[in-house]
């Protein structure tokens, strides 16, 4: 599986990766639990297809890293690098995210 190099994730693309309901209750997720994980712990509710889709387009674009341990991918936030590129940037998603799920009181996707 290919994942840019850290010099070559883009503003843009996390951004875009991060605009998603779905992708952005995948990275809640993995920030929460804060280890790696596997991509079957993550019930979201659209085709395994879709899924697959959403898990590339995090890694491809420099929030995820992922690995296959056995027959198993395991999905890990990419943290160090995201800080160390966009200072504040993840705590500042996360946080709106959380608190935007407090006020529309509506489900994490």
């Amino acid at each position: 599986m290919e994942h840019p190099r850290r010099e070559a994730i883009r503003l843009e693309d996390v951004l875009h990766a991060l605009s998603d309901p779905m992708r952005m209750r995948v990275v809640r997720t993995l920030a929460e639990e804060n280890c790696e994980l596997s991509c079957s712990v993550f019930d979201l509710p659209v085709s395994k297809s879709t899924t697959t889709h959403h898990f590339r387009v995090l890694r491809e674009c420099g929030v995820i890293h992922q690995i296959y341990r056995g027959t198993a991918k395991m999905s890990a936030l990419r943290r160090a690098d995201l800080d160390a590129l966009f200072p504040g940037l993840l705590d500042s998603v996360l946080a709106a995210a959380a608190l935007q799920e407090g006020r529309l009181g509506v489900d994490r996707g």
